[in-house]
C-alpha cells in the first residue's frame, strides 16, 4: 500500500533516496519482508524500532506509518507499508529471483490473504506464551497516542485501521488475554496448518518445487507457534519437516532464530507458566 504525498507528516523521508526499512527485530511481518530481502540480495539501510520504548509511537515513526505498525519500506521518497504489499511492490521492483510467480498470482494472493487474516491471532498467542510479560503490553496511554494518531489519513482518508488495534489493545487492558482467546487462536492456527501441511505431503515447497513468498510467510508463523509451545511436528509432521528444511536456509536462519537473551527469557518465562499450569500445553491441548 503506498501512501500519497499528504498521508506523510514526517518530512524529511520524502527526500531519502534508495531503500530503507521500518523493522522491529522480533516482529513476524518484519522478518517476512527481511527474509524476502534476503534472498532477493538487494541491499538495504536499516531503521530498527524498539517496541518496548515505545519508538513506533513516535510523532517521527506515526508521521511515515500513521499505523504505527511495522514494517514500512521507504523508497526512493515514496512510502509502503502492510508487509504483503510491501513484498508484492518489492518483486515487481526487483523481480530476480523470482518470489511471487506470475503463473500463479490468485494462488499467492489467496494463500497470503489466509495467512494474514491469522495475524491477530498470532498476536494472541504470542504474548500469551511467548512473551508473556507481567503488565499489558499497551497502557492507556499508549492507546490514547493511538487515538491522536487516528487524526492521520491513508490514501488522502481517516485511517479505521487503526481503530481494530485499539479495540484489540483496550480488551488486552481491560482482562488480559483469556483461555479462550488463546484455545480460539491456537484451534484457527490448526486448521491452517492442517491445510499447509496437506498441500506439502508430496511438494518441497507450498507451490511445488519452487521456493516462494508462501513459504517465506508460512515458515514465520510455523516458527513463532513453534516457539509458543505449539507441537508442529506431532501434529502437521510434513509442516514440520518442510519448516525445519528452511530454518537451515542462510536466508531464513538468523531471522528466525531468538537472540540469545531474548531466548534465555523467554525459557524463563515459559517455565514459570509450565509451573503455573498456564503454559500453551496446558491451555490449548487438553485434547490434542
Amino acid at each position: 500500500m503506498k501512501l500519497i504525498e499528504a498521508d506523510i507528516r514526517t518530512r524529511e523521508v520524502l527526500t531519502w533516496t534508495g531503500l530503507h526499512l521500518f523493522h522491529a527485530q522480533t516482529s513476524t511481518c518484519s522478518q517476512k519482508v527481511r527474509i524476502f530481502l534476503n534472498l532477493k540480495g538487494v541491499a538495504w539501510e536499516s531503521h530498527p524500532l524498539n517496541f518496548a520504548a515505545k519508538e513506533n509511537l513516535s510523532d517521527f515513526y506515526l508521521g511515515i506509518n500513521p499505523r504505527g505498525l511495522v514494517p514500512a519500506i521507504v523508497h526512493n521518497g515514496d512510502v509502503h507499508i502492510e508487509s504483503n504489499d510491501i513484498l508484492s511492490y518489492l518483486e515487481d521492483v526487483f523481480p530476480e529471483p523470482e518470489l511471487i510467480p506470475a503463473d500463479r498470482r490468485v494462488d499467492v494472493a489467496r494463500l497470503l490473504k489466509h495467512e494474514d487474516d491469522l495475524h491477530l491471532a498470532l498476536r494472541t498467542v504470542s504474548f500469551r506464551f511467548l512473551f508473556a510479560p507481567e503488565k499489558p503490553p499497551k497502557s492507556a496511554e499508549d492507546l490514547e497516542r493511538y487515538a491522536q494518531a487516528g487524526s492521520g489519513t491513508v490514501g488522502g482518508e481517516r485511517d479505521d485501521h487503526i481503530l481494530r488495534e485499539i479495540a484489540y489493545w483496550q480488551e488486552v487492558l481491560d482482562g488480559g488475554i483469556s483461555d479462550n482467546a488463546a484455545r480460539q487462536a491456537a484451534d484457527e492456527f490448526c486448521v491452517a496448518f492442517t491445510e499447509i501441511d496437506d498441500l506439502l505431503r508430496d511438494r518441497a515447497h507450498i507451490l511445488g518445487d519452487r521456493l516462494t513468498v508462501l513459504d517465506i510467510a508460512w515458515v514465520v508463523y510455523v516458527n513463532r507457534m513453534e516457539l509458543a509451545g505449539y507441537p508442529v511436528a506431532r501434529l502437521h509432521p510434513d509442516l514440520s519437516r518442510w519448516a525445519e528444511g528452511l530454518k537451515q536456509h542462510p536466508a531464513f536462519r538468523d531471522e528466525l532464530a531468538l537472540p540469545k537473551p531474548l531466548a534465555e527469557m523467554v525459557a524463563l518465562r515459559q517455565q514459570a507458566l509450565a509451573a503455573q499450569r498456564r503454559d500453551f500445553a496446558s491451555v490449548c491441548l487438553q485434547d490434542a
